[in-house]
Formats: structure tokens, C-alpha cells, sequence
């Protein structure tokens, strides 16, 4: 079996970590990459003999690949994705899937009909520890779910180690995009459709800046309460909190931070189960090369990132100034 010919479109903070991920994957071969930076594309060319562009269309026009990985700022998802699809590429884009609701529908539907893979970067689905929360859900360990509860905590926006031109931007950026996006693709896939979303935003008077604090609640299908509390700006020194939490008749259970898991039954211990961790990269790749040569994969599909969509437009909808 030939190994499946990538392309990688943006090389910033993310794509360059993962320049090296599909270098070293043995079912794929990394041919060329593009940046508006010339500097990075020369450097990464230097470092993996790969073909190097500064225009994507370049790429797709004067390189020969399978698949592309679009892994520019959000802004620009909808123009190099739909170029990508365009040239029937099988392509995995980085999340949001785009910048507004329009945008990810057109998308969605230009994927569909170009006939191609195409996949959203949704990592935490193969995480052990993910997989560990939703057995417990399945298997009926917290009995019936009374309340779903996402709780973020930043104290500075952006991350020490996740710098770049676009993230802390009011547009683009902002941890309610950048995060809480993860947290809902796993909501409805653990649990249904999202519904009846009211928000409220915690925005800076400098119209340049994301929100520094969202309040919001949302019900799933059965009625079901979900509930998002987010700040940034608290005590502590790259301390962030994150955490899902599924509260039952029977038990709780919380995916902690994305490295544990906690549960337990009403009236006993609530404690940190026993997990291995797991390189994700490499198995959603592995499942995107099975999608490729027409065998069963799990991959979160262009749907899924449009589903998405949807909530994260609702969830900025309304807002206040402090």
C-alpha cells in the first residue's frame, strides 16, 4: 500500500509541531508545506526536504498530495479549505471549521459534494482518558443525567505557550473559540444536539480584545440542563482549569484538565481512575489514511465541525462591557 501524499498549510504555533508528526508517520509522507512566512517555509524546508510554498495555491497547483492539513488562522479556514475541496483534496481543517456560521454551511457543502475526506481536528476523541469518560456514561455509571457543567479558568489569555497574531483577537481568537469548541463537539457526541443557547460575554472595552468571561447555559434534546462558566484574569501562574462534568441519579464523573478522569458513585469517594495515555495525533491519523483507502475509520466529519459552529455563533451572541 502507497503511503498517503501530505500537504500542510500553515506552519504557525500548531502546524509546526505537527510538521514533524506526519514526517515521522509511517503512513503518510509529508511532501510540501506553505506558510506567508518565508523564513518558517524556508527553515522547514531546510529541516525535512519538503517542497516549499508561501501561497497555498502554489501547493495545490505545483505539488503532488493526497491530503492537506489546513492549519491557518480561523479567518482564513474558508478560503484555503474551499480551495483545497476545490481541487478535490481530501483535507483535515483545523477547528472552528470557519468564522461564522455561512461560511462553515458553504464549506460543508462543498465537501459533500466534491466527494473527498474531510475531517476536523478534534483531538480529545482519541484521548484514553476521553474514551474512559464516555464508557462510564454508556455503561450507565452516573445512572440518569440530571446536569452537564464545562468550567474554564485561564489566569492570562493567551496560554504562555500559545502565542501567535490571531489568538487573543476579538474576531478570530479568545478561549470560548479556541477552547470551548472542543467541549462541545464532545457534548453532542457524548450526549445529543445542543439547543436553546443563551449567553453572556465578559468583554473588554477594547474592541481589539476577546472575552474575558462567559456565563452561559444551553439543554440538550431530553431537557437537560448544560451549563458554561469561563473567566481569564485569575489568581495563579499558568494554572488553567478545565473541566467536563457529568452529574447522574447515581454518580459524577469529570474529565479533569485532558490528562485524568474522576468519578464516583452518590456517597463514596470521588476519586482519579487508572488510565493510560495515548499519542491522539498519530491515531487520527491512522484513522484518516483507513478513510482514505475506503475502510471503516472514526473521524468527525465536516458535520460535526458545522454542528459546532452553530453553538460557538450562539454562545457570542449577547454581551457586556466591563
Amino acid at each position: 500500500m502507497s503511503k498517503v501524499k501530505v500537504g500542510i498549510v500553515g506552519v504557525g504555533a500548531l502546524g509546526e509541531g505537527l510538521v514533524k508528526v506526519f514526517a515521522e508517520h509511517p503512513l503518510v509522507d509529508l511532501v510540501s508545506i506553505c506558510d506567508i512566512d518565508s523564513t518558517k517555509v524556508d527553515l522547514t524546508v531546510e529541516q525535512y526536504q519538503v517542497k516549499g510554498f508561501t501561497a497555498h495555491t502554489d501547493l495545490l497547483e505545483k505539488s503532488d498530495v493526497d491530503m492537506v492539513y489546513v492549519s491557518v488562522p480561523p479567518k482564513w479556514h474558508h478560503e484555503v479549505a474551499l480551495d483545497v475541496i476545490r481541487a478535490r483534496k481530501h483535507i483535515l481543517c483545523e477547528k472552528p471549521l470557519a468564522n461564522s456560521v455561512e461560511e462553515a454551511k458553504e464549506l460543508l457543502y462543498e465537501a459533500k459534494r466534491a466527494n473527498i475526506v474531510h475531517a476536523m481536528n478534534f483531538p480529545l476523541n482519541y484521548l484514553t482518558n476521553t474514551r474512559k469518560f464516555e464508557e462510564l456514561i454508556r455503561t450507565g455509571f452516573i445512572g440518569r443525567l440530571r446536569k452537564v457543567e464545562l468550567n474554564m479558568q485561564f489566569p492570562t489569555w493567551p496560554r504562555p505557550w500559545q502565542q501567535n497574531q490571531w489568538i487573543n483577537t476579538r474576531d478570530q481568537g479568545g478561549f470560548v473559540f479556541e477552547v470551548s469548541g472542543h467541549f462541545i463537539q464532545l457534548i453532542q457526541r457524548f450526549f445529543g444536539q445542543i439547543s436553546d443557547v443563551k449567553s453572556i460575554l465578559e468583554l473588554p472595552t477594547d474592541p481589539t480584545l476577546p472575552e474575558t468571561g462567559i456565563t452561559a447555559s444551553m439543554k440538550l434534546a431530553n431537557h437537560v440542563p448544560i451549563i458554561f462558566n469561563g473567566i481569564s484574569g485569575t489568581a495563579g501562574i499558568d494554572e488553567q482549569k478545565l473541566s467536563l462534568t457529568a452529574y447522574g441519579t447515581e454518580g459524577t464523573i469529570s474529565l479533569v484538565d485532558l490528562m485524568k478522569v474522576k468519578a464516583g458513585k452518590i456517597g463514596e469517594p470521588y476519586e482519579v481512575l487508572p488510565t493510560e495515555s495515548n499519542h491522539f495525533w498519530n491515531e487520527l491519523i491512522n484513522e484518516f489514511v483507513a478513510a482514505i483507502n475506503g475502510n471503516q475509520s472514526e473521524l468527525y466529519d465536516f458535520q460535526v465541525g458545522y454542528d459546532v459552529q452553530v453553538v460557538l455563533e450562539n454562545l457570542r451572541k449577547t454581551e457586556i462591557l466591563v
